[in-house]
């Protein structure tokens, strides 16, 4: 503070860190998370599942099937392609009998994010500053994996057309496509070719870049793996104007009226700051 700036006012901090605080971002959200009227006229709630060993949140929004933003015919498509990626990934949920081929919700999963030193949420309440730490971060993206399925769907389909035309068996995609040997003229007897020989030595440094490399996708491949075996939780999702979160919010604020004791000074606390 320079010796110009005059104190304005001042007001008690309390602290406390009783809930598992959690920040749910959702950068491609254009407006509030809530059921769109369509939905909830018909009765469609918000849903969610957790996976908490690898920290993977996922949160279920049912779809604004109005007619004039709506696509029923394409709604079936992508939600035939969606039950199919669900049954490959073993996470099939339990749906209604009309609802089985019919894409119902757009799902949107979390990615964690770090963070960088300790982050506090802050609420100021009857002139005093209430300081509760944030656990962790998350960043919320529609996940859209079904269409990969609808995309080997039409591939398989144009494959087939390809055979019936020329009556070969289709391509398998996951196969590379075959190389194509050039035979070289042999050369004639008695006639002398120039060949020339060059010998390359790989450099350690491009050795270790590959050992690098090789870990990073096993480490890669391992998350991949553990986030297809572990099986998803269900949670319940509860607005903010229902009970049970007004309570939890009463919980960010400390009752404890015991006034601490600082015993630090400055000098230790400018110690503890990296790159000071």
């Amino acid at each position: 503070m320079d010796g110009e700036d005059e104190l304005v006012s001042s007001m008690p901090v309390r602290y406390s860190n009783k809930l598992s605080l959690h920040v749910h971002q959702f950068p491609l959200l254009t407006r509030p998370l809530q059921v769109p009227p369509s939905a909830a006229a018909s009765g469609k709630r918000i849903a969610a599942r957790i996976k908490p060993k690898v920290r993977k949140l996922e949160v279920h929004v049912p779809a604004d099937t109005r007619p004039e933003v709506w696509n029923h015919q394409r709604g079936y498509d992508l939600g035939a392609a969606q039950l199919a990626d669900d049954r490959e990934k073993n996470q099939e949920q339990k749906r209604e009998r009309d609802e089985e081929s019919r894409l119902t919700d757009v799902r949107m999963r979390s990615e964690q994010i770090a963070q960088k030193g300790v982050y506090l949420l802050g609420i100021v309440r009857d002139g005093e500053l209430h300081l509760h730490p944030i656990s962790e971060t998350h960043q919320f993206r529609p996940t859209l994996t079904y269409l990969d399925v609808l995309s080997r769907k039409h591939r398989h389909h144009a494959a087939d057309s390809d055979s019936d035309s020329d009556g070969g068996p289709p391509p398998d995609p996951d196969e590379p496509p075959p190389v194509v040997v050039k035979k070289e003229k042999k050369p004639t007897v008695g006639e002398t070719r120039e060949v020339h020989v060059s010998a390359r030595k790989m450099a350690d440094d491009k050795t270790g870049q590959l050992a690098q490399l090789s870990t990073v996708r096993r480490e890669m491949l391992a998350a991949i793996r553990a986030d297809e075996d572990e099986a998803w939780q269900n949670l319940e999702y509860l607005d903010a104007t229902t009970m049970e979160s007004e309570e939890a919010f009463e919980n960010l604020f400390s009752q404890n009226r015991e006034e601490l004791t600082c015993t630090s000074d400055m000098t230790s606390f400018l110690r503890t700051i990296d790159g000071l």
